[in-house]
Formats: structure tokens, sequence, C-alpha cells
């Protein structure tokens, strides 16, 4: 576990308004900070108590200090404070030892925090990278978290609006025609999502979000040649979608907007000689900075303990047929 520190300072000259435009509504600029490094930022007026590993702490510091600078004759915002901390590169040190700050979600019905160390890790990982895999079984919090997050990004005015995703791929039936207009057609596929959605904002308030197109449901094949600012988008069954309309929903991301990727890698209904995009997606952006994964085990599962035994029950018959082939 990295040494832990604390660091007291001031900041020059002393300023109400280079300081509040350092900060940020309700100090949200300092929490941005906090959350990326993961460290604590305490003040009283320019005077500043910084506490974390000694390494991420010393980070922190340099980086307030040229901030604070800067905050003369520059007018900071979200999305400004984004910048300045992937150009100084500067990161939350990787070491499994350290727990990072725990990120709770305001909604309708109270407070929602992570349940465990890896839904903690994914809340937090969502809340400090632009785009996010929660990859795992059914049952682990994966689009429900993201959504959470989502809608505390709108409650926030981080973002301007929601985008749900889900490819139209048929889990193993055959439906036919559904008739009505493209959401009509589409709202059997992203119930989940809608599910999700009214437990957090009420059925109303979601309703009248639609209408004004501040939450918008979008099939996959519909994304191609947008670009998506200040949005926080959620693709949904990611399993399901092919290696090109993986690469061509990430490269939608623009500005201020933020994506979270779910899938199930059991359970796959592409064609057999189709290869999931988000297995591809695995395995060439594993590596990438500024993307994030969060890989849920059956442990994770929190709907009914017969759940996450079902789960383990099929992972062990699936090494099994690896191993020696199915039946």
């Amino acid at each position: 576990m990295p040494a832990s520190s604390q660091r007291d300072f001031t900041l020059e000259p002393a300023d109400s308004e280079r300081l509040a435009n350092l900060a940020g509504p309700f100090d949200g600029h300092l929490r941005q900070i906090e959350l990326r490094l993961g460290v604590e930022i305490a003040n009283r007026g320019n005077v500043f108590r910084v506490s974390g590993p000694e390494q991420a702490v010393a980070s922190a510091e340099h980086l307030l200090r040229a901030l604070y600078d800067e905050a003369g004759d520059t007018t900071f915002d979200s999305h400004a404070i984004h910048l300045r901390l992937n150009q100084a590169n500067v990161d939350r040190l990787d070491d499994t030892g350290y727990q990072p700050q725990e990120v709770s979600v305001k909604v309708r019905r109270g407070t929602i925090r992570g349940r465990g160390a890896n839904q903690a890790r994914y809340l937090h990982s969502i809340a400090t990278h632009d785009i996010n895999f929660g990859i795992g079984p059914a049952g682990t919090g994966k689009t429900f978290l993201a959504v959470a997050m989502a809608v505390d990004a709108l409650n926030e005015s981080r973002v301007q609006r929601l985008v749900l995703v889900r490819p139209a791929v048929e889990a193993g039936e055959k439906l036919g025609f559904l008739p009505g207009d493209l959401t009509q057609k589409v709202d059997p596929y992203l119930r989940p999502l809608y599910d999700a959605l009214y437990e957090m904002l009420g059925v109303e308030k979601v309703v009248k979000l639609l209408e004004k197109n501040v939450i918008e449901i979008a099939p996959l094949a519909y994304m191609r040649g947008r670009t998506l600012n200040d949005a926080f988008v959620i693709l949904d069954e990611a399993q399901n979608t092919t290696i090109e309309q993986m690469k061509m929903f990430l490269t939608r991301l623009g500005f201020g907007s933020t994506a979270v990727v779910t899938g199930d890698m059991t359970q796959i209904d592409l064609p057999k000689h189709v290869k999931s995009g988000l297995k591809d997606a695995i395995e060439v952006l594993r590596d990438v900075e500024g993307v994030s994964f969060t890989f849920f085990e059956s442990r994770d599962v929190v709907r009914h303990p017969l759940v996450a035994r079902i789960v383990s029950a099929y992972d062990r018959r699936d090494a099994q047929d690896r191993e020696t082939g199915p039946a």
C-alpha cells in the first residue's frame, strides 16, 4: 500500500474570485481532482490540506498551484479541469492495496453506493474515465449503476442529455415484425434501462425528459454519423455488437461526454461465425489510457442468492466444455 501523506500549503495571492474559479460550483472542480487522484482536499480560504498516498498528494499540490496561477485570467469548467489533468499526466496510483474514494449517487429513493469492491471500483472508474466497460454476468449491477451515474451527471448539469443505446438482437427468439414508431420498436430491447430510470427519477419525470429529448433512446444502427457532445451514453448488451458496430459506437464520443459499455460475454446472441465487438474491444483497448475495464464475477451478483449459484454452475460447465469439447 502506498505511504500515506498529508500536506498543508497556502495559495498566493489571496483572491476570493480566483479561489472560487479554482474550486468550482459547490467545490465540483476540487471533487473532480480528488476522484482522479484518489486524494482528499480540504481548504479554509486559500489554505489547503491534501491527504492521501504520498505521490498523489505531491501531484495534487503541484496541480492546484498551477491551476491557481491560471485562475486569475482563465475561467474553468469541468471540461477545462479534465484537460488540465490529462495535460499534467497525473492519475490515481494503480495499487490494489489502495481503496479509491467512495462514489455515492443521490437519486429519488436515496443514495446508491457500490456493494463490494468491484461495484465501488466501477463507480469510481465511471467518475474518472471517459470510456468505461462493465463486463460480467447478469445481476451484478452493471447497467443499474451506469444509469445511476448518468442520472447524477444529468442532475448536476455535467451533461445535457442521456443517450441509451442497445443492439436490436433477439435473444435466441424470433419476435417477428414489431409495430409502431422507432421508440416503440426498440422499447422491448431497452426495458432494463427504462426500469432503472423509473426507479431513480420516477415515471412522470422520465416521460417528460423523453418528450423533451433530454433522454434519447437509440438503436445502435442509428448512431452512425453522429457526434455526441455533453452527453452520457450507455451501450447495453454490448456482447451482441459486431466489431464494426463497436468501433463505430466508440468513435461517436465528443467533448464533455462519458460512455459506459456493458455486456455479458456468456450471453452472445450473434451468429456463430461473427466475433463479438465487446470481446474484440477487450483485446484491442485493454491497455489504452483513459479507457477503464471492470470485470464482474458471480460473487458480485446482487440479485437472489440462487442467481449467483446458477451463474457459477454455467461457468463451470462452460469451462469443462472448453477443456473436453461439448457433449
